[in-house]
């Protein structure tokens, strides 16, 4: 299947156009999804795809959060808890309301995208996906990871999820927030109670990541420690964060990367996408994914 970027980017301008472009969360979410689909791009060259296969990628990557401006509009919220799923609103736009059509014509790979799409942001990917559509899922999942790092720290955490600055510099961490944190895994949502929260589930990704070029990003970026470099003025939270720096820095970001067990690449042929998250952390117990 042939893409064409050119047009495949007027379709996301036009589609976007009728939403608030002075909005700063409008231009958040443009920019991020440009961000995304280059990540995308530039993690599946590193593993050696085919260029088809490549460009397929960076489409997921363009088209993985087109719910998120139906979603602000809607409810005046990036906070799928307080509103909706926006991966599964995302889909929904592209296959049930017949906007994927404005990018290609071809429906070959409408079930791939369909899935890379609305599982995107799981907190865990479903059982029974095929080798080919599980690599396009963890590559638009890494590639999202990656970037939701720059955001957070680029962008005041107060804008994107609706809470004020006194709030947040007030605000604990959650338990079982932290204790995620230190097991090496994402946060599930439904543990986040404090908006301090969210900066650790943030951070947390990285040890989810799958692809070694998107720890190479990460890394690139520099945002970890920034992120984990929060503003408080709650004693325990500081000492909180502190913690979790000095962890982050023994066992993260210093850490050997270890690779997981190796799927068939999309195109057969070359390296191969793996099937579990790649660690930078020494010696952990991999947390598999389904």
């Amino acid at each position: 299947m042939t893409i064409d970027r050119a047009r495949a980017l007027r379709a996301f301008a036009d589609y976007v156009r009728p939403y608030n472009a002075a909005d700063p969360k409008v231009r958040l979410k443009i920019a991020h999804t440009e961000r995304v689909a280059a990540l995308c791009e530039r993690i599946a060259r590193s593993e050696g795809w085919s260029e088809p296969e490549i460009c397929l990628g960076w489409l997921c990557g363009l088209l993985h959060d087109v719910g998120r401006f139906e979603q602000l509009r809607r409810f005046g919220t990036f906070d799928d808890a307080r509103s909706i799923d926006h991966a599964a609103a995302s889909a929904a736009v592209l296959f049930e309301g017949g906007a994927i059509r404005d990018y290609i014509d071809d429906p070959a790979e409408d079930a791939l995208l369909r899935t890379a799409v609305a599982t995107h942001s799981l907190y865990r990917l479903p059982e029974g996906l095929d080798a080919r559509t599980l690599a396009f899922c963890n590559l638009v999942r890494d590639a999202d990871k990656v970037d939701i790092l720059r955001v957070n720290v680029e962008t005041p955490m107060e804008d994107i999820y609706n809470v004020s600055r006194e709030a947040l510099r007030q605000s604990p961490v959650t338990p079982a927030v932290v204790n995620a944190f230190y097991e090496h895994h994402a946060v599930l949502r439904s543990l986040k109670q404090h908006p301090a929260d969210h900066a650790v589930g943030h951070a947390s990704l990285v040890f989810e990541l799958v692809y070694p070029e998107s720890l190479r990003a990460v890394r690139e970026q520099g945002y970890i420690f920034q992120l984990l470099d929060f503003a408080t003025d709650n004693p325990e939270t500081a000492r909180t964060f502190a913690a979790l720096r000095a962890h982050m820095r023994q066992h993260g970001a210093d850490g050997v990367v270890h690779a997981g067990s190796r799927l068939t690449p999309p195109n057969g042929k070359g390296p191969t996408p793996p099937g579990r998250p790649f660690s930078i952390v020494k010696e952990r117990k991999k947390a598999r994914l389904p």
